[in-house]
């Protein structure tokens, strides 16, 4: 037993699609934003804490004169409590609580002094140079971020914040960022499925509609709807039932046309045995009995044999045999047969041949089978006192074969289906002399499956004039 796998809906890989889109979106986003929003953040920062500096190196300016001792003054963490308590009491008490929340350590530094970690002597030196210094530097503790102003009594405050508290608000922004877009793409999900469903709509009526004409109806008729590529579905499955239609009812009248074609000989043929196995047929008749059921017969062996080569060359299997001909010499055996049989319904048979060989590699049978169809075709409809002319030549790198004939010619309707099983049968029946309809469909494919094409026009004679180009 088969199983076919069930396969995912479009609507759904499309949702699936770009919900993963959507998700490499938000973790590229955040991975190229952190860095991004942090120095954003650092740079913000740097201005708060050089507002403090200044802030600081005001407020002790204006205070009492720094006592001499440690060289290195740490506001949350000094060599004693009481130094401690001191030193905070040079500062206000809002500033002081304000460095204690923002976490940033205070240092009071002269030159010689122990260095505050991260600082080099360079920076001290540039810093008493040019009275300020904004940097950031390393720490055993992690990356600070560094002001330093000059003080009035020749020393100077250092303000270091801890990057980590820069860094832990930048990361807080890219949380909500990516909280929203998270937010963002869970709404995003069901709207975007209910949208491919929408968008989707007319493939699900395309499908819909191709598995009935797989059932043989043919009153089906889409509205094209939805993007342009999914509308083209749609107009393109209309002509295809259009096409199928005017198929499926040119095979039926061909159909038709065929059995009434078979009918009238067997009935002839039927007619004739019985007469004769019932003794009716008067002994001076039999001969001509018996030879009009034999021209019956050979009519429904060659209605059989153009049948059965339309089904051939339709197939993988059918082969052509070519071999190095003389196109001329065709020509010549085929006007020798045709001749006599113009003459005798009163029709004039011209041949033009070359006086030269016409040399090509091809199946000669099936050559002398296009100029038989065409020839056929030419006599039924030409009435006495007309002509027909079959003319051979060379055309460059072509071997020409072309019938003429000065009956009633074709439309340009007819010439677009001339060589349609059929078709110019149907529409002449009961107008004008016509035959099963195989004989010009034959020579269509037979000029095909030898390398060539076969043309319709109108002739110099005043009718049809039939072209087959094959290759030399």
């Amino acid at each position: 037993m088969v199983t076919t796998r069930r396969r995912t809906s479009l609507a759904t890989r499309t949702v699936l699609m770009t919900s993963a889109v959507a998700a490499i979106v938000v973790l590229v986003a955040g991975l190229v934003s952190y860095p991004l929003v942090r120095a954003s953040a650092l740079t913000q920062t740097q201005g708060p804490l050089a507002r403090l500096a200044d802030l600081t190196t005001a407020a002790l300016d204006r205070g009492p004169q720094i006592e001499q001792g440690p060289k290195i003054v740490r506001g949350s963490q000094t060599n004693g409590a009481s130094q401690d308590r001191r030193r905070n009491e040079l500062l206000p008490r809002s500033l002081s609580e304000t460095l204690r929340v923002e976490k940033v350590s205070g240092y009071y530094v002269e030159p010689g002094a122990v260095l505050p970690p991260g600082m080099t002597d360079g920076q001290v030196a540039d810093l008493i140079a040019k009275q300020t210094l904004s940097t950031e530097a390393p720490t055993p503790q992690g990356d600070v971020l560094i002001e330093g102003r000059v003080l009035a009594n020749g020393g100077a405050v250092v303000l270091q914040q801890p990057t980590t508290v820069v860094g832990g608000s930048a990361l807080a922004v890219i949380l909500r960022l990516s909280a929203a877009l998270v937010v963002g793409l869970l709404i995003a999900i069901p709207m975007g499925y209910l949208v491919a469903r929408r968008m989707t709509r007319p493939l699900r009526a395309a499908r819909d509609a191709a598995n009935i004409m797989a059932t043989g109806s043919r009153d089906v008729w889409l509205k094209p709807a939805g993007p342009s590529e999914i509308a083209d579905i749609a107009v393109s499955l209309n002509y295809l039932n259009s096409a199928l239609n005017i198929s499926e009812g040119r095979q039926r009248e061909f159909l038709m046309s065929v059995s009434h074609e078979f009918r009238t000989p067997l009935t002839a043929v039927k007619g004739y045995a019985e007469a004769l196995a019932d003794g009716v047929v008067a002994d001076g008749d039999v001969a001509r009995t018996g030879s009009t059921m034999g021209a019956e017969a050979q009519r429904l062996d060659r209605l059989v044999s153009d049948l059965l080569d339309l089904a051939r060359l339709g197939a993988v299997s059918f082969r052509m045999n070519p071999v190095d001909t003389d196109l001329a010499l065709i020509g010549e055996e085929a006007s020798e047969v045709w001749m006599d049989r113009c003459s005798r319904v009163g029709v004039t048979f011209v041949p033009d041949m070359p006086s030269f060989p016409i040399a090509v590699t091809t199946d000669p049978m099936r050559v002398r089978q296009i100029i038989d169809n065409l020839l056929e075709n030419a006599l039924r409809v030409s009435p006495s006192g007309s002509t027909i002319v079959l003319s051979l030549r060379a055309e460059g790198d072509w071997a020409v074969v072309e019938v003429r004939d000065s009956g009633p010619g074709l439309t340009d309707d007819d010439m677009g289906v001339a060589f349609e099983p059929g078709v110019l049968h149907e529409r002449y029946r009961g107008v004008r002399p016509v035959g099963t309809g195989l004989g010009l469909a034959l020579v269509g494919r037979l000029a095909a499956g030898l390398g060539g094409f076969a043309q319709v026009g109108a002739a110099a004679e005043g009718g049809a004039r039939f072209t087959v180009r094959l290759p030399a």
